[in-house]
């Protein structure tokens, strides 16, 4: 016959309860986030709509930036770790060393919401900005 300690049943508890509230606060924050995407965040995201690698997300960046953007490989590998923890990208593909991902449904959505906010932001400021300054 078995017989559990009640303080150790209680400690056990109480240990997966701090695992659990982890585990949620860690979702939570991942969401926060990623609520607005820095550029690099938005050009990278926006390269992964197509499988690629590392290298290859470097150039597509710049390209679809015009030389704007420029990721390095710490900032990119940074990036790539948190945005496959967050479900955002998956990898797709190990070749030795290289490594291909792509975006998931819920990475084209974090995408797309960054979209209709600076699409809303542009709009928002055309009302302010376009001819309406004056040199005091």
């Amino acid at each position: 016959m078995l017989i559990f300690n009640y303080k150790y049943r209680v400690s056990i508890l109480s240990n997966m309860m701090v695992i659990l509230e982890y585990k949620i606060r860690s979702v939570k924050m991942a969401r926060k986030q990623f609520q607005t995407l820095s550029e690099p965040m938005y050009y990278i995201l926006l390269a992964l709509t197509s499988e690629c690698c590392g290298v290859d997300i470097m150039k597509k960046v710049e390209e679809i930036s015009k030389g704007r953007i420029s990721v390095g490989p710490g900032t990119l590998y940074t990036l790539l770790g948190k945005f496959e923890s967050s479900d955002l990208i998956r990898e797709t593909e190990v070749q030795g060393r290289k490594r291909s991902y792509i975006i998931t449904k819920q990475g084209y959505e974090a995408l797309n919401q960054e979209y209709i906010r600076l699409k809303s932001m542009v709009n928002e400021g055309a009302e302010y900005i376009g001819g309406h300054y004056e040199d005091k």
